[in-house]
């Protein structure tokens, strides 16, 4: 028992790189679902079908393949544009590459869930904005909005779990610069000195269910807070049915 928490205590340098690629990622990849989500339910099929084609390219294809065709397309754009400009350096790290993979396609899978969000929004309470005589920013910000992001956000949740399970492949599918090793790449590392994988992989898999724990809670808070006009506003449950 003193060996596995002195290997999980190892492993919190690395967990830092995993936390970070999904914060870097989490912000930017909201905002652009929320411009997707309207994209694809606009009327301009222009704007639609470019949404649409984003969300389908991202939802439709892995996210290795996400990696390597990115990583790709930033070399041959090296010698060309990103070197005159002096940051190659930048643009080719895993610490931009990993975040912007990251970012757009977490941002397809939240404009997918907020588009079915959107189209739940009771009519008739934009029918009554409507009346009311508010406008279409007003629409969207007092009525539309706060129905959507209650809709979605049980899901939205999952798909924040979901994209820190993702950081466990950047480095696998971007080149390794230095020291920046995440759990996965120190579990590897360590299991090629001592062939240990349940122990190690074990590890890495605790501070994966550690820090979804802390995800699942922290959301759940923000649920609550987001049903509290509710008479009896429900919560996420983020705890095992065994141990409710």
């Amino acid at each position: 028992m003193e060996r596995l928490w002195q290997e999980f205590a190892n492993f919190a340098p690395a967990a830092v790189f995993n936390i970070y690629f999904a914060l870097a990622s989490i912000p930017i990849g909201f905002v652009l679902a929320v411009f997707l989500a309207l994209g694809k339910a606009s009327r301009n099929r222009l704007i639609s079908r470019l949404s649409r084609g984003h969300i389908y390219a991202f939802r439709g294809s892995p996210l290795f393949i996400q990696f390597f065709m990115i990583y790709s397309l930033a070399l041959s754009f090296n010698i060309a544009l990103w070197k005159p400009m002096g940051i190659s350096w930048l643009v080719l790290h895993p610490l931009f590459i990993g975040p912007l993979v990251l970012m757009l396609n977490t941002a397809a899978y939240t404009a997918e869930i907020f588009y079915g969000a959107l189209r739940a929004v009771p009519q008739r309470e934009i029918e009554a904005a409507r009346a009311y005589g508010m406008s279409r920013s007003q629409q969207f910000r007092r009525v539309i909005w706060p129905n959507l992001i209650r809709l979605a956000w049980p899901a939205y949740t999952n798909e924040v779990v979901f994209l820190f399970h993702a950081t466990a492949i950047v480095y696998l599918a971007l080149p390794v610069i230095g020291q920046q090793k995440d759990l996965m790449m120190t579990a590897k590392d360590r299991f090629e000195r001592d062939f240990n994988a349940y122990l190690h992989f074990s590890v890495a898999a605790l501070w994966f269910l550690a820090i979804s724990l802390v995800i699942f809670f922290l959301f759940g808070l923000v649920y609550r807070r987001l049903m509290r006009h509710m008479p009896a506003a429900p919560g996420l449950r983020f705890m095992p049915k065994w141990l409710r």
